[in-house]
Parts: structure tokens; sequence; C-alpha cells
């Protein structure tokens, strides 16, 4: 093992070409899942925030303007011989909708987590079995059983599997729990859907000229 380094750089440089290939993907992967979770949590915290504001009664942010526009256009629209039940049930249904909508698009990175988290150790397990084979090939060219003989092919074959679970576990972790902030916040802004509702059937004039001021106060 004389001059074989354990660092990660040390391990990918003394590896095969198909060794350096697997790690190689597996470093972008990382990356790339890293990227994920950032933009993940940046997005749900700042979402959760916009619904948080919007059920405490101040200003509605620009990224829940959809949800707010679905409901006063069925607010607006009338429908003859409809009751106030069926007039709620119909303005929550369009703010619902825009409501999946938005979560749908914030959750834009969730399922590229899922993919890393489930892929990453099966292509370090394909570089583990690579690393293996190297190993007998070195045997049997070389005719010895050694340590010096087998140790870089094993070396490479684990470090194969370490660089997948590199990318794997942070994936993972990262898919749940921000998977289960946006649950946290998918139930707020059903309130925040119900509590609207209310307030267009008790109150849309009040709403409507509140949400003109609130506008008016954010303009520049």
């Amino acid at each position: 093992m004389d001059g074989l380094s354990l660092s990660p750089l040390g391990l990918f440089l003394a590896a095969g070409l198909v060794g350096k290939f697997v790690m190689g993907v597996l470093i972008l992967a990382s990356l790339w899942c890293w990227v994920l979770i950032v933009e993940g949590v940046i997005s749900v915290v700042r979402l959760g925030r916009a619904v948080h504001a919007a059920r405490a009664g101040r200003a509605i942010a620009n990224s829940l303007q959809p949800i707010v526009t679905a409901g006063d256009e069925e607010a607006r629209r009338r429908i003859p011989g409809e009751t106030v039940g069926d007039l709620r049930e119909r303005i929550s249904d369009a703010m619902a909708r825009a409501a999946r909508d938005l979560l749908t698009r914030s959750e834009g990175g969730l399922p590229n987590l899922a993919v890393i988290s489930s892929v990453a150790p099966f292509v370090g397990l394909f570089g583990t079995v690579w690393g293996i084979m190297s190993s007998f090939a070195a045997i049997s060219h070389a005719q010895d059983t050694s340590l010096a003989t087998v140790a870089p092919g094993i070396a490479e074959s684990l470090a194969a599997t370490a660089y997948g679970l590199a990318a794997a576990i942070p994936a993972s972790i990262g898919y749940n729990r921000i998977g289960a902030a946006y649950a946290r916040v998918g139930q707020d802004m059903a309130s925040f859907v119900e509590e609207r509702a209310l307030l267009l059937i008790s109150r849309p004039a009040e709403v409507a000229r509140d949400d003109g001021q609130r506008r008016r106060a954010e303009a520049p």
C-alpha cells in the first residue's frame, strides 16, 4: 500500500478509467444534490413565511397571488340558483387547484433528490464490482495474491462505494426533510384557502378593499 493515498482525491486519481468515470458521475450527483437541497430549503422557507404572513392578516406575497386571484375570480362569477355553500365550495376548489400548482412548481427539485438517493448506491455498487474484478484480473496477471497486488482494486471498489453513499445519504435526508416541510406548508396553505374562501363569502367588498390598499402600500 506504499504510495496509495486514502484521500478522496488520491483514490480518484489512482483509480482506473472506469472507476474514475463512476466516481466522476457520483461527484457531480453529490454536487447537484447539495444545490437541490439549498434551493429546496430556501423555497420552502419563503413559501412558509408567505403563508404564515397571509394567515396573520399581513400583506399577501406575490408568490400567493395566483391563489388569491383564483378565489377572487370565482367569487365575482355568479351562477343562477347557486347556494352559499356551493359558492364557497367552488371558491375553495379553485384556490386549492392554484395552491397545488404552486406547491408542484416549488417542489420541482424533490423528485431529482429521490432519483439521486435511490440510484447513487447502485452506481457506486457498479464501481465496487468493477474494482473487485480488477483485483482478480491483477491476481491472474501477476500470479500473486499478495496485498500489494489486490490493494489498488480493492481500494478503488471501496472508494466507489463511499462516493455512492456520499451522494445518496444527503439526498435521502434532504428529500425526506424537505418533503415533510412542504407537507406542513401544504396544510397551512389549505387552511389559508378555507379562511380566504370564508372571507370572500362573508365580506367580499372588505376583502377586495383591503387587498387593494395592501397592493398600493407595497407599490414603489
